[in-house]
């Protein structure tokens, strides 16, 4: 898959294509829609597939202080569409100069002259260009004046629920990994780079991989029963952390999982961990001895989760 970062580089060559515009945070099974009819619109033309993309969001753009915690960084959004099947992802640099953008400009000077589009798929409501003023209908309008096909995709229905975003975000902030998993056609993971932390968790006997979150907030906060992959061929049964560590006084958010019967140093490595079931929220504590008897119950009970036995019954 070729990355495209911004519009001062897409080449004569990206000319002509087929493409969609949109967040595409999770990339769940409402955007795997969209990215099937993408792929067949692709395969029709004889085009390469292209998925253009913004960082920031608009949302964290505009609403920097309450922003909606993104289900997706770049690296995992890149990867995942990378797995569905995409040819090129252009991540346009979403700022001022960008969100001032008429719809009319927009179209014209990026998807027409730029890009050269044939044929745009978007999701049901997706909008675009400054205050939102553009949609499916302007857009059709403006495939008549500058020669391309628009095609819309219906919204993605599971029990009566809408597939999106903000769904999932909520079944994840309920603890419902089951229905956020229906959501996304998968579990719901979190990856990064194993990082150097404070070795805390080592000076009280449970090691733990801290991973760089890549987002100023996450989507959950607390302990869960989880599984790491990428350490070995096979998931790795843990106990994951999400949260801005209480004890420590820090604000950043944190992601830090202690993977059972597992010592060895993995810094650098790319790991992905699956939340499977929520232990408990977070808590302060006002001693390093507490918490640490409270890991235990919390190693306990993600044990138990995940079908593992006790040490003491290993």
């Amino acid at each position: 898959m070729e990355l495209i970062r911004g519009a001062h580089n897409i080449r004569p060559r990206h000319y002509g294509c087929v493409a969609s515009v949109g967040n595409f945070d999770g990339v769940h099974l409402g955007h795997q829609a969209v990215l099937r009819q993408l792929l067949e619109a692709s395969s029709r033309h004889g085009l390469p597939s292209t998925v253009m993309i913004f960082e920031p969001q608009p949302a964290e753009y505009f609403h920097a202080s309450a922003q909606p915690p993104r289900l997706s960084s770049l690296r995992e959004k890149l990867i995942l569409l990378r797995d569905c099947g995409v040819e090129r992802v252009c991540v346009m640099r979403f700022n001022e100069s960008f969100a001032a953008q008429s719809a009319e400009e927009f179209a014209t000077s990026t998807l027409v002259e730029g890009l050269g589009i044939r044929e745009l798929i978007i999701g049901d409501d997706f909008k675009f260009g400054s205050a939102r003023g553009g949609d499916f209908f302007a857009l059709q309008e403006f495939g008549k004046i500058y020669g391309f096909a628009v095609r819309r995709t219906h919204s993605h229905i599971i029990d009566g629920q809408r597939v999106s975003s903000t769904a999932i975000r909520e079944k994840l902030i309920e603890g419902d990994f089951d229905a956020a998993a229906s959501y996304l056609g998968r579990r719901y993971f979190i990856a990064g780079r194993v990082v150097h932390g404070q070795h805390r968790g080592r000076s009280i006997g449970f090691p733990t991989l801290n991973l760089k979150l890549n987002r100023l907030r996450a989507p959950l906060e607390g302990i869960y029963a989880a599984h790491v992959r990428g350490l070995r061929d096979t998931p790795m049964p843990a106990v994951a952390y999400v949260g801005t560590r209480p004890i420590i006084e820090d604000p950043t958010y944190v992601l830090e999982a202690h993977v059972f019967d597992y010592d060895e140093q993995c810094y650098g490595a790319h790991v992905a961990v699956e939340f499977i079931e929520k232990i408990r929220d977070d808590l302060p504590f006002v001693s390093f001895e507490k918490l640490r008897l409270q890991i235990v119950e919390d190693c306990a009970a993600a044990r138990k989760v995940l079908g593992l036995a006790s040490p003491a019954e290993a």
